[in-house]
């Protein structure tokens, strides 16, 4: 009886959701270790970055951990600050995440419902259809091209009932890329009251000849949305951190859905310290000329540790310092000091 009963309300479910499959992220080392009794396993799945955040990072976390009673600030008010003057944005496009999926998730509930639909990729990242189907909307998946998007034939396939497209770009899991070029064409062709959400989680791994991201183009696109993470370039994959960048009054509209507190304090300062990026001048040296502000103050603690780069104070750059590209090793010591000693600066 008591099984009837619970089969007759896993009925009253939507049939969509039944139908669904939940998502299966990359197979912890402990269990495949667990599972096949084997040792010093490998995870290659999951696109982390397997150098993790910085110095500067792990000890902004050490200190934020010291205050675990609090709530977060909800409105993530010095987080979105430090974002948009680093991107030259204005607070009130920036909405953050539990994560970019946090994100991708909560447009789609504001603005697909049942009898609408939202347009991806064959070969798109599963959060799209996941998102689409737990909205209550209906999934168009366009055939790939190369295994990449066809923007023209995505565009193509959006009629009256479309609210939604997503582009990954690059693209997970085939890694492909469109340009901007091709990114605008499409925000041309597709009707104003359609959304596009392009993806941009690993666009930190483009070339710097690239031709850009698409937050260039949100001054003449009010109904594009351009999300980013911090789980990869910047090693933050466990605090769950991601944003999306969009109209003032879109990102109103994300926030009426928006769960309280839905970012929490140690992925705010950690989110916080790996924005401290470094500005240099574009090199096509075997060096790079790094704008530091104290610069001496700099190169004396980078001393300090057994580091010795080169102040540039006589060539008229007070405010910078140039670094040798060394040996791998040697590099990845001297980001540990920077970061140590920029943090100590900081201080």
């Amino acid at each position: 009886m008591a099984a009837q009963a619970l089969d007759a309300l896993l009925q009253q479910a939507r049939p969509e959701i039944r139908a669904m499959h939940p998502y299966e992220p990359g197979k912890p080392v402990e269990t495949l270790e667990r599972e096949l009794g084997i040792r010093e396993a490998i995870k290659l799945a999951s696109n982390e970055n397997p150098r993790g955040p910085g110095a500067s990072v792990r000890e902004a976390l050490a200190r934020a951990a010291s205050d675990l009673s609090r709530y977060p600030d909800g409105s993530a008010h010095t987080f979105r600050e430090k974002l948009a003057a680093q991107q030259g944005l204005h607070p009130d496009q920036i909405l953050l995440g539990n994560g970019s999926n946090d994100v991708l998730e909560l447009i789609a509930r504001v603005f697909l419902a049942p009898g609408t639909k939202g347009v991806i990729d064959q070969h798109a990242f599963v959060v799209y259809p996941l998102a689409i189907t737990g909205a209550g909307g209906t999934v168009c998946a366009v055939p790939s091209k190369d295994y990449g998007h066809d923007l023209p034939a995505m565009a193509a396939a959006v009629d009256d009932a479309t609210r939604l497209l997503f582009i990954a770009n690059p693209n997970n899991p085939t890694g492909t890329v469109a340009s901007l070029a091709e990114i605008e064409s499409l925000l041309q062709a597709v009707p104003s009251q359609v959304l596009v959400v392009v993806d941009e989680a690993y666009c930190e791994y483009q070339h710097p000849s690239a031709s850009g991201t698409a937050l260039s183009l949100l001054p003449r696109y009010p109904n594009l949305v351009v999300t980013r993470t911090f789980s990869k370039i910047y090693g933050l994959a466990a605090l769950r951190l991601g944003y999306a960048v969009a109209a003032p009054e879109i990102v109103s509209l994300l926030n009426r859905l928006r769960q309280p507190f839905n970012v929490n304090s140690l992925a705010m300062a950690g989110g916080l310290a790996a924005e401290r990026a470094i500005p240099f001048i574009p090199s096509a040296g075997n060096f790079l000329t790094i704008e530091v502000g104290a610069a001496k103050a700099y190169y004396d603690a980078l001393l300090q540790e057994g580091v010795i780069v080169r102040p540039v104070a006589g060539y008229g750059l007070t405010q910078h310092l140039r670094v040798s590209v060394g040996l791998p090793e040697e590099m990845a010591r001297f980001l540990a000091s920077f970061d140590r000693v920029r943090a100590q600066l900081a201080a």
